[in-house]
């Protein structure tokens, strides 16, 4: 039986001290954003942020291979302009919220969907993952899509794109490279799943390549 392990998510200042909730983050730091993210290390069960100390959450990944990879790539990773801490965590499990209970969209059960990337064993995702990089490797275009088309997605929806460049041989393929690592995650937290059109989705994960 695969034990599932979880992963104990804490917003940091600079200075390295608990960040002190804030509207902003509350808005922005949601379930769907951490599966987004953490999706890339592995398949994400289930994810609670901390209903009384909402710079907290758990993400419950699939398993322990998986989680080890989560917090060795993303500790210390920025988001939001906030350092991120990832530890493991003591708890056993990640509760959903009884009927009736108080929970404010805080708790999203993930088990069955359709974005996890490692779901089907021998998949070329086992072989592409890597730290988060300003370099971003996007697939799945549609031949429609200009480079034009992606460079203003992505400098309109996340921050400055500096380079751009289709695959030579497959123009389903591209990297893309942001200014900072912290807005190459706020990238692909904002677009992957983004639909292009054609039945198309984009697809982005952290690329090991320059431009």
């Amino acid at each position: 039986m695969i034990r599932s392990i979880f992963v104990l998510l804490r917003f940091l200042s600079s200075s390295c001290l608990p960040l002190p909730c804030s509207a902003v983050l509350l808005k922005r730091v949601t379930p769907q954003c951490l599966f987004i993210l953490f999706g890339v290390y592995g398949d994400v069960q289930r994810v609670k942020i901390l209903f009384n100390k909402k710079e907290n959450a758990l993400v419950q990944m699939f398993d322990c291979t998986q989680a080890q990879l989560a917090m060795s790539h993303l500790n210390g990773q920025r988001l939001h302009g906030k350092a991120m801490r990832v530890t493991m965590s003591k708890h056993q499990t990640v509760q959903l919220p009884r009927e009736g209970q108080e929970d404010q969209g805080l708790t999203k059960d993930y088990s069955s969907s359709p974005l996890h990337r490692f779901k089907k064993p021998g998949s070329k995702n086992f072989q592409n993952i890597f730290p988060p990089s300003a370099t971003l490797h996007l697939s799945n275009i549609p031949p429609s899509v200009t480079e034009e088309d992606l460079k203003m997605l992505f400098s309109t929806t996340t921050g400055m794109v500096k380079a751009f460049k289709f695959f030579q041989k497959d123009r389903k393929m591209a990297l893309i490279q942001m200014s900072s690592v912290e807005e190459a995650i706020q990238a692909l937290i904002d677009l992957h799943n983004h639909d292009l059109g054609e039945n198309h989705h984009l697809r982005v994960s952290f690329s090991k390549s320059t431009i």
